[in-house]
């Protein structure tokens, strides 16, 4: 997302002994009775949530998601509409009942494998009953029928400001960061977690429908309407998932080793945007030089028609808004390079806990100063040594970049301030070793959620150096360290 300026365990000894001494002394006289195999463990309820530091109710326990399936029946902005969410998830615990997060929708009816279930509403958590308890390892599909209302959106007092259902003049965006998915579907709702989705979405004539993926099918029905179908192919973070309706036109192009990209841009839009959306193959180049292969297979940018301060890195389909298109093209493109990295890092390496989002508005800021800086902006040693002066009231009101808390989560110091810790990890060790880390870093992690304690142990193993102790500081001390090469560069006094 970017804002527009504006135990070891220790070997069991005595057991390793035992076997060593049995091994010695031969079979035993006896034969022992056979153990009786364990009793299954009685169903219990999954927990309520992962016990995020931060949002301890995003996520739940007791089951893995293996496939969304939303299907929505869109009638007008503002409308409320039929919507079905059918969810295919498999037990990692003998289950009475599991929990989704889901808010803010009036619910008709849910199923368990096709039985009726019982369900309750607790705040934002849906407490789900089945028919009959599932057992632990159990393949089984919860289908959830409700009435979606596209009004509904929330509000942060940090960069996000307002999120979940985004309206535009024709239609709507979502903007699901940090936890808006469960205003849009019932989830498993965590950074760490992801699964692949089909989206379904019929619309009335002449309304166009995007979502992340692969158009698979359109088909026209009785009276016109249109059902759009995508599939995601790749699992997805709900954070990041992107479904928008309006008037768009669709502007296909290649980017490098023949990345399909495509564009949905309102209509209005298309033409005044085009000088510098027709820029992102360049982007997507530039960033495989430093990152590595372009992770998904597919990118486009969706223009969002809203007044909506904020960009959004939604998977392979990232949300920006107009106005960052339509100024000079060196905010254009820091937007844009801005969100496209985090495709790599972000997204494809997907946050642990909350408590790690620096890595990913860090990395983000981090590369778009660095593609500005040769593109018409500020050099980046500028915009750092600003951050730099900043760093110790950031720390004050917003904490250091590892260590947030929930209401300061998007605040300056998890983008320009994090970014400064890059700079000072490449000014400590020199391009060329920075330059290995961060590529081993966006491929060997790949795929999969990793978080602060990993980088750094990956950032030791790739510099031959160890750097937790030079790091430790710049992540979670109460103060700004010295920057390294720049003896010069001072923090400014915190005000209270």
């Amino acid at each position: 997302m970017h804002r527009t300026p504006r135990r070891r365990r220790s070997l069991p000894v005595l057991a390793a002994a035992a076997t060593v001494a049995a091994a010695l002394t031969g079979p035993p006289a006896r034969a022992t009775a056979p153990v009786a195999p364990a009793a299954p463990a009685a169903p219990s309820p999954g927990a309520p949530g992962l016990g995020d530091p931060l949002l301890p109710l995003d996520g739940n326990g007791g089951y893995t998601v293996r496939h969304y399936t939303l299907d929505f029946d869109w009638q007008a902005p503002r409308t409320p509409f039929a919507a079905t969410a059918t969810i295919r998830a498999t037990a990692t615990q003998a289950l009475s009942r599991f929990d989704l997060d889901f808010a803010g929708n009036v619910l008709r009816s849910v199923t368990v494998d096709g039985r009726a279930a019982t369900f309750r509403r607790d705040g934002d958590e849906l407490v789900i009953t089945p028919a009959a308890a599932l057992a632990d390892g159990r393949t089984f599909t919860v289908q959830a029928a409700y009435t979606a209302d596209p009004t509904q959106v929330r509000h942060r007092d940090d960069a996000i400001s307002d999120y979940g259902w985004i309206p535009t003049p024709d239609g709507t965006v979502l903007y699901p960061q940090p936890n808006g998915a469960k205003m849009v579907f019932p989830a498993d709702d965590h950074p760490s977690l992801r699964a692949p989705f089909t989206f379904r979405v019929t619309t009335p004539p002449g309304l166009e429908a995007v979502a992340n993926g692969r158009l698979a099918d359109r088909t026209t029905a009785a009276g016109g309407r249109v059902r759009w179908t995508y599939e995601s192919g790749q699992p997805v973070t709900p954070q990041y998932v992107q479904l928008a309706i309006g008037q768009f036109t669709f502007v296909d192009r290649t980017g490098p080793h023949g990345l399909p990209i495509r564009d949905a841009v309102p209509d209005a839009l298309a033409a005044p945007t085009e000088r510098y959306l027709k820029l992102t193959p360049d982007h997507v180049a530039w960033l495989e030089q430093r990152l590595g292969p372009y992770p998904f297979d597919r990118y486009g940018v969706l223009v969002g028609d809203t007044d909506l301060g904020v960009a959004l890195e939604t998977q392979g389909l990232a949300l920006i808004p107009r106005a960052d298109l339509l100024g000079t093209r060196v905010n254009a493109e820091a937007n844009m390079v801005h969100e496209l990295t985090h495709q790599w890092l972000g997204v494809s390496v997907a946050l642990k806990s909350w408590s790690d989002l620096w890595l990913s508005e860090g990395h983000a800021r981090y590369y778009e100063r660095l593609h500005s800086e040769a593109h018409g902006g500020d050099s980046l040693a500028t915009a750092m040594r600003q951050a730099y002066r900043r760093h110790d009231q950031w720390r004050h009101d917003a904490g250091a970049p590892a260590e947030p808390t929930e209401p300061d989560l998007f605040r300056k110091m998890r983008y320009d301030g994090s970014a400064l810790v890059l700079y000072a990890l490449r000014e400590k060790v020199g391009d060329t070793a920075f330059e290995r880390i961060e590529r081993a870093w966006s491929t060997r992690c790949r795929g999969r959620a990793a978080g602060t304690q990993d980088f750094v142990d990956l950032v030791s193993q790739v510099s031959g150096q160890d750097l937790s102790e030079f790091l430790h500081p710049w992540l979670h001390g109460p103060t700004t360290p010295p920057m390294p090469g720049h003896p010069d560069w001072v923090v400014d006094p915190v005000a209270e």
